[in-house]
């Protein structure tokens, strides 16, 4: 009887209140895009990069840390299968949200953004589904541009509103201690992101 009355207060304990949410479980497979002089041994360089990489990355209670080797190593994984895992990861997080749409006083469409608290937005860049998203409103191919952890930017190709936006993302990339890329990615349904442009930084 004892056994039984301790089984049920550690349940009610557990129990989830109203509204209350589970907790979210904490993502091991991430992508993470990093300005190239953060590169480490198991980045990665996207197509036409030349001032981003992507390096392997979890979520932890403290926020986001890229892999120290020895942990990679553990993983039993190659850095080519942990980035195809991290792009279905990508997938599965991007079919959860919905992008603010970003309007003109006329009404038309400017851009579109993922943002907010969690540092994972950036890594949202390798999900191969997000074209596919954004295809009946912007078009076969899209620009995207993430100059932090916690957003990211869909323009339609070659976008005027991108060219005017270009000085307030060069501010939001210096201005983060955790800055993602300077560069703007071309992405279109099947293939991977392309670098076509940058709005901060030089060649290197």
């Amino acid at each position: 009887m004892r056994r039984a009355f301790l089984i049920l207060a550690c349940l009610a304990a557990s129990a989830l209140l109203p509204g209350q949410e589970a907790p979210r479980r904490l993502e091991t497979l991430l992508l993470l895009p990093e300005p190239r002089a953060l590169r480490g041994p198991l980045s990665v360089s996207p197509a036409g990069a030349r001032q981003t990489v992507l390096t392997p990355a979890r979520e932890t209670a403290k926020g986001i840390e890229t892999y120290p080797q020895e942990d990679f190593r553990l993983l039993g994984l190659s850095v080519e299968t942990f980035a195809k895992r991290a792009a279905t990861a990508a997938d599965r997080r991007l079919a959860a949200l919905k992008p603010d749409i970003i309007r003109d006083a006329q009404g038309r469409v400017l851009y579109a953004v993922y943002r907010g608290e969690q540092p994972l937005y950036a890594s949202l860049l390798v999900a191969p589904s997000l074209p596919k998203v954004f295809e009946a409103m912007f078009g076969p191919e899209i620009w995207v541009a993430l100059p932090d952890r916690h957003a990211l930017y869909v323009f339609p190709a070659q976008s005027a509103a991108l060219q005017e936006f270009t000085e307030d993302l060069a501010e939001r990339f210096a201005a983060d201690p955790f800055a993602a890329s300077p560069e703007i990615f071309s992405i279109k349904p099947g293939q991977p992101p392309r670098v076509v442009a940058a709005f901060a930084g030089g060649s290197e």
